[in-house]
């Protein structure tokens, strides 16, 4: 069912951005160009909305950014007790013999005993290919049973066009790839699942073991104000990839830059980019928290509706300085059938603005709605054959 809203929107909405000043770096805001950077995708994980799309679902090999979808599984299974920072595996003769110093290495010695804390920081920071074996072969015991579980993790948070074939992103004839859309998807479970873990693991400006010291080579942290990772990748077949964040002014964005011809393009797009993404946009509320949005009708239930309500503020960008036409319908396959669980996710808030990608909210059941009893269904059957 399709629910318009009427809403008034413009001057009745409530600006959350602050008035457009001077950048906050001396970096030109911009779309990277398609020469630069033929795959970009911005998404504002506060509002939900995506800002920019070009080529998101073309597929492509992630190199080294693999290794975020490693990051995000080493947090889940934190977050299960199926994996502790304190614990500590032991390298593999076999697993050093195969990755001792190849491509991007923690320099993990023979037969060292290393800490999850230990080996998810060198993933995260220097891009350590042996770092996400050893790390995948302690926590799940094996290579192929650690790739399993990525992909079912992907599925199962919505990454519809991805596949990991290893744990670092090594070369692996194309078996491995995603797109910008499902890094997107990836980035924002990861920060909004577990924000002190990416507090702790991701952004970090170095790492020191082994007597070694490198410095991690995301090209926004430091560079860019709020920036504070999250992956970069090459391989001579994917060419130089990013996928990066950073937090400012209470907005958190996420953007990808993918199959760039030179890490430099990479670098200046991703720096452009990402600072295009804070000055060209202000934010905007609509609805408040526990607003109640709209009301979805309920078959085979004790009340005749239930409200709708998104799970908090909602939040819209739309282009600085302007005041685009907006539209919003509420959307939902109806009549809902009972029982509904209180927080259950039900139907979704469509908003178009001109321009712009659509943009979806979710919307919940405020209440729990029991299935009727036999009394409030001969009622509801009597009713509706009087009207």
């Amino acid at each position: 069912m399709r629910i318009l809203l009427n809403v008034l929107l413009g001057t009745s909405l409530v600006a959350l951005a602050a008035p457009t000043g001077a950048t906050q770096s001396k970096i030109q805001p911009a779309i990277p160009s398609a020469d630069d950077a033929p795959i970009a995708y911005m998404l504002d994980v506060t509002s939900g909305q995506v800002l920019f799309s070009r080529e998101a679902d073309r597929r492509f090999m992630p190199a080294s950014i693999t290794k975020v979808m490693t990051t995000f599984l080493a947090f889940e299974w934190m977050e299960e007790g199926r994996l502790f920072p304190e614990q500590v595996f032991t390298v593999r003769p076999e697993t050093f013999q195969k990755w001792h110093r190849v491509g991007s290495t923690m320099f993990l010695p023979r037969d060292a005993r290393v800490t999850v804390d230990e080996l998810v920081h060198g993933v995260t920071t220097v891009s350590a290919n042996d770092g996400a074996v050893v790390l995948a072969e302690g926590a799940a015991g094996s290579v192929e049973d650690w790739i399993a579980a990525m992909n079912a993790k992907a599925a199962q948070i919505g990454m519809r066009n991805s596949h990991f074939y290893t744990p670092n992103g090594w070369m692996d004839e194309g078996r491995t790839f995603t797109t910008a859309r499902d890094l997107g998807t990836l980035a924002e479970a990861m920060l909004t699942r577990h924000p002190s873990k990416y507090k702790h693991f991701v952004g970090v400006e170095g790492l020191e073991y082994n007597g070694i010291t490198q410095r991690n080579h995301d090209p926004i942290s430091g560079v860019v104000p709020g920036a504070d990772g999250i992956k970069t990748g090459f391989t001579n077949q994917a060419g130089f990839g990013f996928l990066g964040s950073a937090q400012r002014n209470g907005r958190r964005l996420v953007m990808v830059v993918a199959a760039s011809p030179r890490a430099r393009q990479r670098n200046d797009a991703a720096r452009a980019f990402i600072e295009w993404g804070f000055a060209a946009f202000d934010t905007k509320r609509v609805f408040h928290a526990d607003a109640v949005i709209a009301k979805a009708r309920v078959q085979g239930a004790g009340v005749p509706a239930v409200n709708l309500s998104a799970r908090g503020p909602v939040k819209i960008d739309v282009p600085r300085g302007t005041n685009p036409a907006i539209t919003m319908a509420v959307r939902y396959e109806g009549p809902l059938q009972a029982p509904i669980a209180k927080g259950e996710e039900v139907a979704q808030l469509v908003v178009s603005i001109a321009g712009m990608p659509e943009h979806r909210v979710p919307l919940v059941a405020e209440t729990d709605v029991l299935e009727a009893t036999l009394l409030q269904r001969l009622l509801n059957g009597l009713t509706g054959w009087m009207r």
